[in-house]
């Protein structure tokens, strides 16, 4: 038996717009969501057992559209700003109930406007801290020079 004998496997028809990055029905491995985000296939099955992904199931594999990979998306950008997944969760639901965007839209103003307040007293805090540590400093190297050590 020669490779010419042995019958030939029919070609699948693949859908090509499944295949078109730029396709509403693109379709998206867990894989390569892993490697488009820099997360692991665990994170992103993790996101899905916490409710923030739902994708549907081809028997067993899961398969990713664009709207997933929109919501990783979202997720990593919450995670990020430091939000915690219920806040993620909750901005999220907004993503799904308002079409254009609104009220998710202002939503993210108040937290953001938290955020950017939270990281401003952190960063005053450090600066204090900053300056305690460098007023500390130069009063030990002084009594040094002054007992000449």
């Amino acid at each position: 038996m020669t490779v010419r004998d042995i019958p030939r496997t029919p070609k699948r028809s693949v859908d090509t717009a499944l295949l078109d990055p730029d396709s509403p029905d693109r379709q998206f491995t867990i894989g390569e969501l892993a490697e488009a985000f820099g997360v692991t296939t665990r994170a992103i099955r993790f996101y899905e057992a916490k409710g923030l992904i739902a994708p549907p199931r081809k028997g067993k594999a899961r398969t990713y559209s664009r709207r997933e990979r929109a919501r990783l998306k979202l997720i990593q950008q919450g995670k990020n700003l430091g939000f915690s997944l219920e806040e993620i969760r909750d901005w999220l639901k907004l993503y799904d109930a308002d079409p254009n965007h609104v009220t998710q839209a202002q939503a993210l103003i108040v937290k953001v406007d938290v955020a950017i307040d939270e990281l401003a007293r952190k960063r005053s805090d450090i600066e204090r801290a900053l300056k305690d540590l460098r007023d500390i400093r130069q009063i030990a190297v002084n009594h040094l020079k002054s007992h000449k050590v």
